[in-house]
């Protein structure tokens, strides 16, 4: 990844609950937030070396800031997500259209196929795999493989609190993982397995993935993600891979944290 594509959290609060972690008693910190949202950019474009692009935030929107959510993006092609809740469905119209102003072909899905881009479709050059269940419907899957001509290997996310792939599960450079083996059943971890040989899979404990030690963001042998993780820390650093901690509780409370607040665009 050499671009990223990021919203500044200006109207970023907490006005519904539709994950586990989303509490309207359990309110976002404004100023906090902006400070730690600008620290993550710091890192990643002066620190991890990234090209970062802005998008307008909109006010009413405050998810928009997860703009890992927007979509899938292939070469100049960006599918736009269709989202399962409609507190978030009124942001695929402003995603459409920076994609459009940019011009890129954007592509939707039809309306019944809830798919919530890059929080449940990640992966290495030549697997992908694909969460579903807990917001993703499973029967989108296909029509991603025909329209991205690439096998793509359904996930059953089992945990709820676990409810996009990328907070459970983190691809990393050369064919390591980083993910939580609970987050998934039976038939999801012996997939991962026949993928992922057992010397690249990287387990979290469990105290550190509800810290979001797996929505990360990797670039090379850069991994920035939430600060608070240390066992998984010395994990990655044991690899080779240098970390950054960042501090992203206000985010986390939202149930998001790095990952979820970057979409790579190449």
């Amino acid at each position: 990844m050499s671009r990223l594509l990021v919203c500044p959290p200006d109207y970023f609060q907490i006005d519904y609950e539709i994950n586990p972690w989303m509490r309207r008693d359990n309110g976002v910190d404004p100023s906090r937030a902006v400070r730690q949202w600008q620290t993550l950019m710091t890192v990643l474009e002066q620190e991890v070396g990234v090209g970062v692009e802005r998008m307008q935030p909109v006010q009413g929107l405050p998810d928009l800031v997860f703009t890992a959510n927007a979509g899938v993006v292939v070469g100049r092609r960006a599918l736009v997500s269709r989202f399962r809740y409609p507190e978030r469905q009124r942001e695929e119209v402003h995603f459409a259209r920076w994609f459009r102003e940019r011009g890129y072909e954007v592509l939707t899905l039809e309306p019944s196929l809830h798919f919530e881009g890059a929080g449940d479709l990640l992966g290495f050059p030549d697997t992908w795999f694909g969460g579903y269940r807990q917001r993703s419907n499973i029967r989108a899957f296909p029509k991603l493989s025909e329209i991205f001509q690439r096998e793509i290997i359904p996930l059953e996310l089992v945990d709820s609190r676990f409810y996009h792939l990328d907070t459970c599960f983190c691809p990393l450079s050369g064919g390591d993982l980083l993910y939580l083996p609970s987050a998934f059943d039976s038939y999801g971890r012996a997939a991962i397995a026949e993928r992922v040989s057992d010397d690249r899979r990287l387990a979290v404990p469990e105290e550190e993935a509800l810290r979001f030690a797996c929505n990360a963001v990797c670039v090379g042998k850069q991994v920035v993600m939430p600060a608070g993780c240390p066992r998984t820390t010395r994990l990655l650093e044991d690899r080779g891979y240098r970390t950054h901690p960042v501090h992203l509780d206000e985010f986390m409370k939202s149930g998001g944290a790095a990952k979820c607040l970057t979409l790579a665009l190449d």
